[in-house]
């Protein structure tokens, strides 16, 4: 956890990223359409996941297809950060622990306790919630 605060402290540098009440960073590198899903809505997205120090814990982009979620069915940082643009719309979301898996992961995996996920993602559909 330590490791992602002085991350965060780097972070805080870059200009273009900005910073949600929830703690969530992020850098929009392209806005998308006007029309941005809510946490009622699910999502098409292509997606990479990665920790601080480059692993890669997961990637849309390598299974060859894009993602369909719920907004309020994924981890906190991962919904929030993809209301931040509209479909068609590119963004890095820098996700601090508790807004990730915090101190519990999925057992066995890449993602220890207390890591910070970064995760590229491509909004490539909006599908209204009911």
């Amino acid at each position: 956890k330590a490791a992602g605060e002085a991350f965060f402290a780097e972070l805080a540098a870059d200009t273009d990223v900005q910073k949600s009440e929830s703690g969530l960073h992020y850098k929009v590198l392209d806005a998308g359409s006007d029309d941005k899903p809510s946490m009622a809505d699910s999502v098409l997205v292509h997606y990479k996941g990665t920790l601080i120090d480059g692993t890669q814990f997961d990637s849309s982009y390598d299974r060859g297809e894009p993602a369909t979620f719920p907004l309020n069915g994924v981890v906190a940082g991962f919904g929030e950060g993809l209301t931040k643009v509209g479909a068609g719309g590119k963004v890095i979301l820098y996700i601090p622990s508790d807004l990730g898996y915090g101190n519990s992961p999925r057992p066995g995996g890449a993602i220890k306790p207390g890591d910070t996920l970064i995760f590229e993602c491509e909004l490539i559909e909006v599908n209204p919630g009911s």
